[in-house]
């Protein structure tokens, strides 16, 4: 588990003075608007209350969207998490707001099916928009925008394989785009690193800290019960129902919710040996002149590349920063050793930003599966929603909005992402000491699409 980050306050050496603002620290940028407090239910409690109609293991955003339609509709909610409430991906992500899986349109219609394939995409949309949806119905302030989503071709290849995919999922599902020739590329960004790209238009940002701070007021408005710095050991079964046991104790549940993603203890042993946990790192520049940003990102758009393994940018969407993301899956358990690397990347896609130094520099776990897909289902009588695959801010309201008509046996229940095979891989046990291994060998096979 990823505990609290070391707050460094600017006392770095020498060699790196030009790289961090007076301001600096090693966490979220997301935590300045949204801090961790008591506010956020981080109190820490003696012991668990004996019982609870419904216990979910995660307060992220699949967890805390659960536990208010739960709570409001009657149900004792309490929500178990191993860190501090908003310690986890829920604040450390990007806010992207999309519908992009690594699998396409016409891989899965290969395999699965054109018709899965579609009911695929079409969930992923209203997963999309329903994020939309339903901060506008809780009011939530959170900076939600639909900037839409500049995709930027690493190489011509890159670009010719993107405008296919998009083209043939505009045919298939209908969803709109607009293609980028290379000599525009600057009317989006003050690039000369791509080979084209293209832009899709109905596409969103979100400040994740504030998604999740409004989340956090409402389910403990409902009634929710809290409990941060709590790890469950185990679920154990019974003719009554089940008993979680946490290290604050044991509490009993008629219903048992996990939606911890790349935070899954290997206590769960099943899910555990199906999510990949992986780090993500991510990086805010020290305030810069509005006309900076105008003239780097124009457009003030979500940005990121072809690779698999991508650099992502985004303007923070509550001062005059920049945000910038890569370097996904190095074996790190801090940001500040990868921070320089992460600025000379920035650099070199947008040269203006050249000695431009940092006040953020941070990392979390994603979660991927063996099958690159999303999932939600049971096991033994055990609810589960993992494995988002960058995909965690429009699903995880999506999934925990299905998890909890599922519990109340109301509304719409299905999911395409329901289905009997959850796959892992042999003598896998939740340790992703291949991920590295793995990254390299996308970088290698992206060099090869390049070359094609």
């Amino acid at each position: 588990m990823l505990h609290a980050m070391s707050r460094n306050t600017g006392k770095v050496g020498a060699a790196q003075a030009g790289l961090f603002a007076d301001d600096y620290l090693e966490e979220p940028y997301w935590w300045s608007a949204a801090p961790l407090s008591a506010a956020d239910g981080n109190t820490v409690p003696v012991s668990l209350d004996g019982k609870a109609d419904v216990v979910i293991v995660g307060g992220g955003i699949t967890g805390l969207v659960a536990a208010l339609h739960l709570a409001r509709s009657g149900c004792d909610v309490a929500v178990l998490d191993a860190q501090r409430i908003g310690e986890g991906a829920a604040r450390r992500n990007a806010g992207f707001v999309g519908r992009t899986l690594k699998r396409s349109v016409e891989w899965l219609a290969e395999r699965s099916g054109r018709e899965h394939a579609m009911k695929v995409y079409r969930e992923l949309d209203a997963a999309l928009h329903g994020v939309q949806a339903f901060v506008e119905r809780e009011r939530i302030e959170c900076h939600y925008q639909t900037c839409g989503r500049f995709i930027a071709a690493n190489s011509k290849a890159h670009f010719r394989a993107l405008i296919a995919e998009l083209e043939q999922t505009r045919q298939a599902v209908g969803f709109d785009y607009s293609v980028v020739e290379k000599h525009d590329v600057h009317t989006e960004i003050a690039s000369d690193c791509y080979h084209g790209g293209a832009v899709i238009p109905d596409l969103g940002s979100i400040h994740p800290g504030l998604y999740h701070a409004g989340l956090v007021r409402k389910a403990l408005d409902a009634g929710v019960r809290l409990y941060p710095l709590t790890n469950v050991v185990g679920v154990d079964h019974g003719a009554s129902g089940k008993t979680i046991r946490t290290s604050k104790g044991d509490i009993a549940a008629l219903h048992v919710v996990v939606a911890t993603n790349g935070y899954t203890s290997r206590n769960l042993k099943w899910l555990a040996r199906r999510v990949i946990p992986f780090r993500g790192f991510v990086i805010a520049t020290e305030l810069l002149p509005p006309e900076t940003i105008d003239k780097v990102i124009p457009r003030r758009r979500t940005y990121l590349d072809t690779r698999m393994n991508i650099d992502f940018i985004r303007p923070a969407p509550d001062s005059s920063r920049i945000l910038f993301g890569g370097m996904t899956g190095t074996a790190s358990s801090t940001a500040t050793p990868l921070a320089g690397a992460l600025r000379d990347r920035l650099v070199k896609i947008l040269p203006d930003l050249k000695g431009v130094r940092l006040s953020r520099a941070w990392t979390g776990h994603c979660a991927g599966t063996f099958d690159f897909m999303p999932h939600i289902g049971t096991k033994d009588g055990v609810h589960f929603a993992l494995g988002y695959n960058f995909a965690g801010i429009p699903l995880g309201t999506h999934f925990g909005e299905k998890i909890a008509a599922r519990i109340l046996q109301r509304g719409d229940t299905s999911s395409v992402f329901d289905v009997e095979k959850f796959p892992t891989a042999p003598f896998f046990n939740g340790s992703p000491w291949f991920v590295p291994l793995a990254m390299r060998y996308f970088d290698w096979h992206d060099d090869r699409i390049a070359k094609g």
